[in-house]
């Protein structure tokens, strides 16, 4: 155990070294302009191609909404729901249900 912390404290002692020397080549190789670059990497935008790709978005939007038609249609089905005749069914299996219990209660 004590020989492996001896190998850890000297192998963080060499990546210091390293981290300190590194630091002072990229000083002394770069210049001001490449720093600047570095710091502002921020792509921007023209308002004319902030403008096309506006009017484009308009564009695609306007055609999906000329495809449907407004309002609500009376000839789409409602889905799901329950008929009269199954309503009728259900009350009667609760009925039955509820005086099965009662019967078990008194």
């Amino acid at each position: 155990m004590e020989l492996s912390l001896k190998a850890l404290e000297e192998a963080v002692s060499i990546r210091r070294q390293i981290d300190t020397l590194e630091r002072r080549l990229a000083s002394l190789f770069a210049t001001a302009s490449s720093r600047v670059k570095s710091e502002t990497h921020r792509r921007t935008m023209s308002a004319a191609t902030r403008a096309k790709l506006a009017a484009a978005a308009r564009a695609r939007w306007a055609r999906l909404k000329a495809g449907k038609k407004k309002g609500r249609t009376t000839t789409a089905k409602k889905k799901g729901g329950i008929t009269p005749a199954g309503r009728k069914r259900l009350s009667q299996l609760m009925k039955a249900r509820w005086a099965a219990r009662r019967k078990a209660a008194a």
